[in-house]
């Protein structure tokens, strides 16, 4: 958070968060509440995308909405502003650390060569679309790399982890056959980025389904073609294997 943020925080009438697109890391509620001297009223997915809460809060009063992360990468966030807007209440946007771009730094690659990002939801009876697996194929197939976010159960505290990821990829390869996920498929984890517990890690599929990334937040990425400095990276930063440097077909 920058101090800009943290002043404006301060000068709030009341403070609302949500925490169900993500969560802080190696941080709570409660410490920011400490750092700026206010409560944060929480809020549920409905109270932000449905109800009124914050608007008429905002009519009321200067009144502030945190998140962890780049506040406006949710859709449901731009949906709050032009509520606001549409009944004529000023905003201001803090501009947080998006792991759209910090997974990438993280892990040595580069950003304006990643595609589509996509969501891995958690397996449930009856319901098992592969639609995030072609997305990844898609990108893929153009060289590029993907992003893939995790499934936040927040009110469960249920956090999907990179093991499990890697093993709905490989089912998924199972199920569409399109040769994207092999033996020898480079796969990437990001744990905590930005932390002081930051972890990254690379390797095929059999390393990363029993690699130990910590606690969440978790994300994967699905490298396309690899520049050569990309590959480097991934072995130095990462710990994949050495061979991968060594492919001319980078």
């Amino acid at each position: 958070m920058s101090a800009r943020a943290l002043a404006a925080l301060k000068e709030c009438d009341q403070v609302f968060g949500e925490f169900y697109t993500s969560r802080l890391i190696d941080s709570t509620p409660e410490d920011l509440e400490k750092a700026i001297g206010k409560e944060i009223v929480r809020l549920c997915r409905k109270e932000v995308e449905e109800d009124e809460t914050v608007i008429d809060a905002a009519k009321k009063g200067r009144v502030a909405f945190v998140t962890a992360g780049d506040t406006m990468a949710a859709t449901t966030h731009v949906d709050l502003k032009i509520r606001a807007m549409e009944d004529g209440i000023p905003t201001r946007i803090f501009y947080g650390v998006s792991i759209f771009t910090a997974c990438s730094s993280a892990l040595g690659l580069q950003p304006y060569k990643f595609g589509r990002t996509v969501t891995i939801p958690f397996p449930e009876p009856g319901f098992t679309p592969l639609s995030p697996y072609e997305n990844i194929y898609d990108n893929w197939s153009r060289g590029l790399h993907t992003l893939v976010l995790l499934d936040i159960r927040e009110d469960e505290n249920r956090y999907m982890t990179a093991n499990q990821a890697v093993q709905w990829l490989l089912d998924a390869e199972r199920a569409k056959g399109l040769g994207m996920i092999s033996p020898t498929t480079v796969i990437c984890a990001a744990a905590r980025v930005g932390s002081p517990t930051e972890k990254v890690a690379a390797g095929y599929p059999s390393k990363m389904l029993d690699e130990d990334m910590g606690p969440p937040l978790h994300s994967v990425v699905v490298p396309g073609k690899l520049h050569f400095i990309e590959a480097y990276a991934l072995v130095r930063f990462a710990g994949a294997p050495e061979e991968i440097a060594d492919d001319q077909n980078l």
